[in-house]
């Protein structure tokens, strides 16, 4: 078994698959605003605005994509004016990570595993 998707539910999905569309240098082709699939790989992400009124983030979630360098995306990421959490740092177990917000305020982790 394997995860088909992972859905965002927000209230402007334009604006968030926006920012996905540009955090993952895809394009769906696509503005609809009620749904939209962006894929990357053999994971789906889904931003659904399933019409339920949503103030703040009061969710118990967080995204985490592994990427081949967590350093140039850290600058990529300044550049593009993404409120960053944590700069990118070493953890215990290895994994070189760094936290940002993405527009609805969602915690999301960008992390690579150094072979040093």
């Amino acid at each position: 078994m394997k995860i088909g998707e992972v859905c965002l539910l927000t209230t402007n999905v334009v604006r968030l698959a926006n920012f996905y569309k540009q955090l993952f240098h895809i394009e769906n082709g696509s503005n609809d605003e009620v749904h939209q699939l962006l894929i990357s790989e053999e994971t789906t992400l889904a931003i659904h605005n399933d019409g339920a009124q949503r103030t703040g983030n009061q969710q118990n979630i967080c995204l985490a994509f592994t990427v081949a360098d967590v350093d140039a995306e850290f600058e990529r990421l300044k550049t593009l004016g993404v409120p960053i959490v944590s700069p990118p740092a070493i953890q215990p177990w290895g994994a070189k990570n760094m936290s940002f917000l993405d527009p609805d305020h969602n915690l999301i982790f960008f992390r690579s595993f150094p072979s040093n």
